[in-house]
């Protein structure tokens, strides 16, 4: 029989992919203001707009805007992490899902134990 568990990808960190993760955080940063510019936006163009509440159309979009503010803030504290982590340091990057294949006889601890996949500079270095 098989079944899907779920095994963290770890990454060590090195000096190249301290530069790639704060690049990824600053294009996510940029692409979160940008939405949150263009719902603005949106938010003005339907307010003015006859036969749909303002108060509605204010509400609906400031939860929208509110969440990506929320998004924008925890990536400004993982860039304030990123610049105080050590090269060397490992970091849980992601958690995917791995199908195994599981017998009678076989131990549940060590089929659903912790399991992990380290890579360093996109090469798997380790497979705990």
């Amino acid at each position: 029989m098989k079944i899907i568990r779920k095994t963290s990808v770890k990454q060590v960190i090195t000096e190249k992919s301290k530069e790639r993760l704060e690049l990824k955080f600053h294009r996510q940063l940029s692409q979160l203001e940008n939405e949150c510019h263009q719902l603005q936006f949106e938010k003005r163009k339907l307010q003015s707009k006859k036969g749909i509440s303002p108060q509605d159309v204010k509400t609906r979009f400031q939860k929208e805007i509110d969440r990506r503010q929320n998004k924008m803030k925890w990536l400004e504290y993982q860039l304030e992490q990123l610049d105080i982590l050590p090269v060397g340091s490992e970091i849980t990057e992601s958690e995917i899902d791995e199908i195994v294949e599981v017998s009678v006889g076989d131990r549940w601890s060590d089929v659903m134990g912790e399991h992990s996949i380290t890579i360093k500079d996109d090469t798997i270095i380790r497979i705990d």
